[in-house]
């Protein structure tokens, strides 16, 4: 407890941030009788209670640390439905409208699903006031960022300067709840700490105040031990060509998640038919532990920053809605590379502790093109890093022509190692050698690939022969796997683990091509992979619009930048904790099995992991992109991100 001239901590009445000032203090006269003892007390042992009576909440609650501390949620979800979707008219709203509305835009507590979303904070019963006393709630840190309630026999009432507690209610002990109005965007701006101070004076007594800390939930990004709940995808309406393509695609899918076990129905876009489900959005989640113990979590969709990219406004329109929330940036540069921004281009290796580091919820990395100093946008980096958990590590993708991490590194579940997980990794030495192994027993003239041609769909005729005899092809491999040597090196050394810890998965990578769809940015080397008009739907059908560098800006010298040549195995979803859907390979077949099929199962399975194939040849591979690009997951976050 601290009084008017001895306090617990250094934060001053006045600090910047305050919204709701207390009363000022009396003056005690000479005699007067002693100040009243208040004491404040949060979760601060994340249990879910309150305590009030014992001591299990009081060591630490001025100070807050990854494993101690009274943490608030972010209310940026719409329990109710209420946030509106069109204006006027029906015409759209603006982004920046899209993002106003949420729970926390209002000062009313929306329900008992938006109740469940505010932090507890109690004030323990006060003995010895006097009957004149008054109590007033401050925030004065963080209070531009918190939003304070106060229990009252009407229901909850918003905290204003103006508010007064009685003395009745201080004797009784007074129960508030609190709220964030958003998420931590730059820790140099708001840190996500706030103080709660409630003050309580009466005349003639000297006034006694008492603070408590919590910080807001980090927004966080989820891993691959984190159970997938539910797949997102795209579906594209129509009879032509690809959208029946892109309509089995969807089916299909649906029938895998099945028999991983994921009882929920896909998640479907249906609206601005971008294919690209993994890049125009990044699942994620905060949470803090409830009244009965489990977590309280907030589902958040982090949109992707590219604020010309439609998709993101169904994350608003369709998605937004009790227990889930949208998160968009703004103050993206026009100099920052379109295409990094995608959230294929944001992975996150799961939970590890190495060399003093502990990372319990997992750790963010991100592709950045060192050839020309690209990165992700920096409001994007900077938020991230500003949730103070995940530090976003940064690999170099410059090779690659989309230049996302996803099309050459993944994280797998294993449990019984040290970590509990393997890094998968693309392997272009082991695809040569697959086909020069073909080759030396005397299958050179095989087809390159088995995909089958129709009228529509014109399948390419390399055979293993021509494709060995190309230099760039050759060239272009041995690049790939000295630049995924590196990043594995980063990897390893970032996280501890061992050469024995690293699935190696065949792949193959061919050189890109600086032709775009007209509203495409992954179209592909169209003289090696062939296919037609139908490969120039997968530009028209919802692609990024931009993949090329932006105007002004070419690569660096000699730069070589490739996508995958086989379908990239690695560019798959995990869809249990021993299930994973890959890409069909449609490799060179060889006494009746397709090579690059059976290597890739094998070292899956190897992995303790059951895989199984969907083709993805014309919907996603002939755009530089995979099975991963175009899906996405919602993963259980029951799990307390504090604890390793």
């Amino acid at each position: 407890m601290v009084t008017s001239t001895t306090r617990r901590t250094a934060l001053a009445l006045t600090a910047i941030g305050a919204v709701l000032a207390p009363a000022a203090p009396a003056v005690a006269a000479p005699g007067a009788p002693a100040a009243a003892s208040i004491d404040l007390r949060a979760d601060v042992n994340r249990d879910g209670r309150v305590d009030v009576t014992g001591t299990t909440d009081t060591a630490g609650e001025d100070i807050w640390s990854p494993a101690r501390g009274a943490v608030f949620l972010p209310n940026i979800d719409d329990d109710t439905k209420r946030c509106p979707k069109t204006g006027p008219g029906g015409k759209p709203l603006s982004d920046a409208k899209l993002a106003a509305c949420n729970d926390a835009a209002d000062a009313v507590v929306n329900g008992t699903a938006d109740l469940a979303d505010l932090a507890r904070v109690r004030a323990v019963p006060v003995t010895g006031l006097p009957a004149t006393a008054t109590g007033a709630v401050s925030v004065p840190a963080g209070g531009r960022y918190t939003r304070v309630f106060v229990k009252r026999a009407t229901g909850w009432a918003h905290v204003t300067g103006k508010t007064r507690l009685t003395a009745a209610e201080l004797r009784a002990g007074v129960e508030f709840a609190v709220e964030s109005t958003d998420i931590v965007r730059d820790s140099k701006v708001w840190d996500g700490r706030a103080v709660i101070r409630l003050t309580v004076t009466a005349p003639g007594r000297p006034a006694v105040r008492d603070d408590i800390t919590l910080r807001v939930a980090p927004l966080l990004t989820h891993h691959h031990l984190q159970k997938a709940q539910q797949v997102l995808v795209t579906r594209v309406p129509g009879t032509e060509e690809y959208a029946l393509l892109q309509q089995a695609f969807v089916k299909g899918l649906a029938k895998e998640a099945k028999a991983a076990g994921i009882t929920a129905p896909l998640v479907t876009f249906d609206k601005y038919q971008d294919v690209w489900a993994q890049d125009f959005v990044e699942p994620g989640y905060v949470s803090m532990t409830g009244p009965d113990g489990r977590r309280q979590v907030i589902r958040v969709m982090l949109r992707s920053a590219q604020p010309d990219r439609e998709a993101g406004r169904e994350l608003f329109e369709k998605l937004r809605g009790n227990g889930v929330g949208v998160v968009q940036v703004t103050g993206v540069r026009d100099s920052e590379e379109w295409t990094l921004n995608s959230m294929g281009n944001l992975e996150t290796i799961p939970p590890y502790a190495h060399k003093g580091r502990s990372f319990p919820a997992g750790r963010i990395i991100m592709g950045e093109r060192k050839d020309d100093g690209s990165r992700p946008a920096q409001v994007m980096r900077t938020m991230l890093a500003s949730q103070g958990f995940q530090d976003p590590l940064l690999l170099d993708t410059s090779w690659l022509h989309v230049g996302h991490v996803d099309e050459f590194v993944q994280f797998l579940p294993a449990p019984g190692t040290p970590r509990g997980w393997r890094i998968g990794v693309a392997d272009p030495e082991a695809g040569m050698k697959l086909l020069r192994d073909a080759q030396k027993a005397g299958h050179g003239k095989t087809r390159m690939f088995s995909v089958p041609d129709s009228e529509e769909r014109l399948a390419p005729k390399e055979t293993i022969d021509k494709a060995l005899a190309s230099k760039e092809l050759v060239a272009d491999n041995a690049l790939a796997a000295a630049r995924i040597k590196a990043n594995l090196a980063v990897l390893q050394r970032e996280t501890g683990v061992t050469d024995a810890e690293v699935v190696r998965v065949p792949a193959l990578y061919t050189r890109g091509t600086e032709q775009v769809g007209e509203r495409g940015d992954r179209m592909p080397r169209l003289s090696r992979l062939g296919a037609g008009e139908l490969s120039e739907a997968v530009g028209a059908y919802g692609q990024q619009k931009r993949l090329d560098r932006r105007e002004g800006r070419a690569a660096g010298p000699g730069t070589v930048m490739t996508s995958a040549y086989v379908p990239g195995a690695v560019n798959g979803v995990l869809l249990g904790g021993d299930r994973y859907l890959a890409p069909r390979q449609w490799g060179p077949v060889i006494g009746g099995k397709d090579i690059f099929t059976a290597a890739v199962t094998a070292a899956y399975t190897g992995a303790g992991l059951k895989v199984s194939y969907l083709d993805d040849w014309y919907t996603y591979h002939l755009g530089m992109g995979e099975v991963h690009c175009g899906t996405n997951t919602l993963r259980d976050a029951s799990a307390a991100w504090w604890k390793p």
